[in-house]
């Protein structure tokens, strides 16, 4: 019986990692940045221009957005550390998605390089 590690160590074998080192190429020569984490991981900070697509509703989200619908699109895909990402685009590139890719290590690695991240803004009270 597989288990997720099992699942994600399937996708991982045939969808391309970026590197931390190249993840801010990839992201500039990429069409669009997506953060498949939930909304509220979102919401408590993510790489700047990304747009959220929990992995949950990726499937949904590609096909109702039609900015998001070309299957030539030059994906990159991130989460936490990396596992629902490469499911994520294992799952694009079983829709004939072409050009996906996920960032190794996900927003974890990122954040621990120091690189820049959105913040939720706080209220001002004063």
């Amino acid at each position: 019986m597989k288990n997720a590690m099992n699942l994600v160590a399937a996708a991982k074998a045939h969808v391309t990692e970026v590197p931390l080192d190249a993840a801010d190429a990839a992201i500039r020569d990429g069409d669009v940045l997506i953060d498949v984490r939930e909304e509220s991981e979102f919401a408590a900070g993510h790489i700047p221009g990304a747009v959220h697509a929990s992995r949950g509703m990726l499937e949904f989200k590609l096909s109702s957005t039609p900015a998001l619908q070309p299957r030539d699109l030059k994906v990159v895909l991130y989460c936490k550390t990396s596992g629902r990402a490469a499911l994520a685009a294992q799952t694009m590139r079983d829709m004939g998605y072409l050009n996906v890719k996920s960032l190794a290590g996900g927003f974890d690695a990122w954040k621990a390089a120091d690189k820049p991240v959105v913040q939720p803004e706080l209220p001002s009270f004063g």
